[in-house]
């Protein structure tokens, strides 16, 4: 790989040069074909390069910082990649059914969005060599088969430069003990269903963490009280403790420090506790800086969608399905949930009319909730919320009005079997026939699996308009 890796390092170097020396002697212009294939090109060496920083152990964090921007050029470059490549082969030709009006995408700009697209790739590359230099002096990580691209859907995306922290920060030995002999305490805070325990998950399953970890608890945030010393080792030994706070209930600091007391008495010396939570104001009982879990960028999560949508079908075979997978993207506004379910029914069904009915009933099931409740369905689905599902219902069911009241979150998918079960990718084609009461249940490709589950009754229009004006008083 370090051949390889160096062979990038010239390339990149010679190609920067060659951008310099040929900005400076006025040369022609290139066109919008010449720098997609530039970007194409430029996106293939920064990807191997990244690809290589996931499976080594970064401990520099100005090296992370320049992975994080060299991460997110490239999600950019893709972003116009994506966007105008296809464009470029469909010409302005319709599709053929009609479905989709490729056109209404803005060309007028095309070029120089790919032009600016370049050039800001070039930028956070131009200093690659030597990071490339620096990653070959990292230690590889040891990865299991379960780890490797196997599957398309069973990775983890992205998420390198905050795992590394959270190794990091594990690793680390500490010099003194925190204030009273407590464990070190990580809090890993971010918003709801942004991939939080996704991660820890695959923190705790790397092999370096296992092995400075003898014992990996994972602790319910309610519990922490009545938390039994069955749960320890014995004798004590080093411990990480994973507490996962599900409620937006707040936790009393005298609770908290109860907690840390019996972990002072249970675990072994250089145990650490990492907190994961969405609320910010958990992040007080930290020793060290917070990880933060944003969302993914507009980019990483397009990028994202093309990636699980295709599986191991080539995008530019197909562009006018990839300008559709680009715009129902966008619609979904970053919900991880629905990139999931759609992507796993349109990676078996590679067919335009297929994608744009897709599209059309999204788009169309949007606009109802918006109607109704005056929020996106990612809104309603994350908070719990009644979700208006009708438009998923073939057209004989128009005289109910199909709502979808989601529960809470677990990680057991079994339930009582009293209603009929569906899942999401069971509905959203809008070819079967929904019964008048059943159970929606979707179940996450990673671990720690999280099942969402819901319960969908049909009512009439006119209950479901005095649940709207309930809400709005």
């Amino acid at each position: 790989m370090e051949v390889a890796v160096s062979a990038v390092a010239s390339e990149v170097a010679g190609r920067l040069v060659s951008f310099l020396i040929g900005k400076y002697r006025g040369q022609a212009r290139p066109s919008k074909k010449e720098n997609l294939e530039s970007l194409r090109r430029l996106l293939l060496r920064v990807h191997t390069v990244i690809e290589e920083a996931g499976g080594r152990y970064i401990a520099n964090s100005r090296m992370l910082l320049q992975l994080q921007a060299l991460t997110e050029a490239m999600y950019r470059g893709y972003d116009a990649l994506d966007t105008h490549a296809p464009l470029e082969q469909i010409g302005a030709q319709p599709e053929a059914s009609g479905s989709v009006d490729f056109t209404s995408f803005n060309r007028a700009a095309a070029s120089k969005e790919v032009q600016a697209a370049l050039r800001a790739l070039e930028t956070a590359s131009a200093e690659m060599a030597e990071f490339i230099a620096l990653l070959a002096g990292c230690e590889r990580m040891i990865r299991s088969p379960y780890s490797c691209y196997l599957h398309i859907d069973n990775f983890m995306f992205g998420r390198r430069v905050e795992r590394q922290r959270v190794i990091n920060i594990l690793m680390q030995d500490e010099d003194g003990h925190p204030p009273l002999g407590a464990p070190t305490v990580l809090p890993i805070i971010g918003g709801r269903r942004v991939g939080k325990k996704t991660l820890v998950w695959s923190v705790c399953s790397d092999d370096r963490i296992r092995s400075r970890f003898p014992s990996i608890l994972h602790v319910d945030g309610c519990e922490i009280q009545r938390i039994g010393r069955d749960r320890f080792t014995t004798p004590p030994v080093r411990t990480l403790i994973v507490v996962e706070f599900r409620s937006d209930v707040e936790l009393d600091d005298r609770e908290w420090h109860g907690f840390l007391s019996l972990l002072r008495a249970l675990t072994g010396v250089g145990s650490k506790v990492v907190i994961v939570s969405r609320l910010e104001a958990l992040a007080r009982f930290g020793t060290v800086d917070l990880v933060r879990i944003n969302s993914f960028s507009r980019e990483e999560y397009g990028y994202l969608f093309k990636v699980l949508a295709f599986g191991s079908s080539d995008p530019a075979d197909h562009p006018r399905l990839a300008l559709i997978g680009k715009e129902l993207a966008a619609l979904m506004e970053g919900s991880l949930v629905h990139l999931n379910v759609y992507s796993s029914v349109l990676r078996n069904n590679l067919n335009v009319r297929f994608w744009s009915r897709a599209l059309k009933l999204y788009r169309t099931v949007m606009e109802a909730n918006l109607s109704v409740f005056g929020e996106h369905p990612r809104a309603l689905l994350d908070r719990g919320g009644t979700v208006d599902i009708t438009r998923f219902s073939p057209s004989g069911a128009t005289s109910l009005r199909f709502t979808l009241l989601i529960g809470a979150s677990g990680r057991d998918s079994s339930g009582p079997g009293e209603l009929p079960r569906m899942t999401f990718g069971d509905i959203i084609a809008g070819s079967v026939l929904l019964p008048m009461k059943f159970e929606l249940v979707w179940e996450s490709r990673l671990p720690p699996y999280t099942v969402i589950s819901g319960t969908c009754v049909a009512d009439k229009p006119q209950q479901s308009a005095s649940l709207r004006k309930k809400r709005r008083t």
